[in-house]
């Protein structure tokens, strides 16, 4: 029985979304989820040095990015090329919280989070009616408007030398600098579950249907009643509120704050997560996070062919499966299940 008919059964037809086609069932989806991410929780115990702890904690923090650049750029269709001025926002934000006003780092943590959401309702105001090219150029200045502010408060905010000695998290009395990063890595995981799980809410509910629906077909979605406008914001307000809790939890891990977070070379890693990944997946982002932070580190002895060599991967793999990492991985995931069907 379908999530439709059951509905209809139960008489609550008018708050059905019908289940579109190739979408894992939620049941599904639920049961992957929870097996996933323990599997991420056990990781600990496999890897016993510190070093290994810190590639995963990385990798959580990219992951988390990536995942809601995707909502509004694979999802929304919204080329936000001004996503990572909202990580680099939640880093500036926590660090002046914690460092200059001296909030306690968790409300720090949220507040850094709200304060990303805040900023990217002030950057839809003026792309509400822009399209295409217009948008990445406004959402690009964005981002050089931000850095450039903070390089010319340099009183406050360090300029082009940063900020150091930013307070960190806490766990009661427990000393999370000399626990083998197993703490930080515990909370980094907690938050890409929280983002993870909310992110496809999201995109699982009415409002998600119809930020869809705005990208494939913009005129027949308005003539149904669907705002652009509204739905713009929501789309980028919703894809920066773990945005700015990640940055804020990578300075209060990291333990300072510099200007590197705004710069071209972070955009260009994080972009390729999106894209190798595979667009509108969520999961894709968060895969691809994994492969592309573990495989630049164990590619670190070929200096400066290690990004040629990741480039070279990333277009294999995308000319392969247009579709990304979750292509490839839905393709090999049929012929196996294909094999195993087919009579002896």
């Amino acid at each position: 029985m379908t999530d439709t008919t059951s509905s209809i059964a139960l008489g609550r037809t008018e708050t059905a979304i019908p289940i579109a086609p190739g979408r894992t069932p939620w049941k599904q989806e639920a049961i992957g989820f929870v097996l996933g991410f323990a599997l991420l929780a056990l990781l600990p115990l496999i890897f016993g040095d510190t070093y290994a702890r810190h590639i995963l904690i990385m990798a959580f923090i990219y992951a988390i990015v990536a995942s809601n650049w995707d909502l509004s750029l694979g999802y929304g269709g919204v080329f936000n090329f001004g996503h990572l001025a909202l990580f680099g926002i939640g880093v500036y934000a926590y660090s002046l919280l914690t460092k200059l006003a001296e909030f306690d780092p968790w409300i720090a943590l949220f507040a850094s989070g709200v304060i990303a959401t805040l900023a990217a309702i002030l950057v839809t105001i003026p792309i509400l009616r822009l399209k295409g090219i217009y948008i990445i150029l406004v959402t690009f200045g964005f981002a050089q408007l931000v850095m450039q502010v903070i390089i010319s408060q340099s009183a406050i905010t360090g300029g082009t030398q940063g900020l150091v000695r930013i307070p960190g998290l806490y766990v009661f009395d427990h000393n999370m600098v000399r626990d083998g990063k197993f703490a930080y890595f515990y909370i980094a995981l907690a938050l890409l579950v929280a983002s993870t799980l909310f992110l496809r809410v999201f995109v699982r509910s009415r409002a998600g249907a119809s930020i869809v629906a705005l990208r494939d077909n913009e005129e027949y979605a308005i003539s149904r009643g669907v705002s652009i406008v509204r739905q713009r914001m929501l789309t980028l307000a919703a894809s920066a509120f773990f945005t700015g809790i990640a940055g804020a939890f990578y300075a209060a891990y990291q333990r300072n704050a510099s200007i590197d977070v705004f710069g071209m070379s972070l955009a260009t890693i994080i972009l390729s997560m999106v894209l190798l990944g595979g667009t509108s997946t969520i999961y894709g982002a968060i895969i691809a996070s994994f492969v592309l932070t573990i495989f630049a580190e164990w590619m670190a002895d070929f200096g400066a062919w290690r990004p040629m060599i990741t480039a070279v991967l990333i277009i294999g793999v995308m000319l392969a499966y247009p579709s990304g990492l979750v292509g490839m991985i839905k393709a090999s995931w049929g012929a196996v299940a294909g094999r195993l069907k087919r009579p002896a």
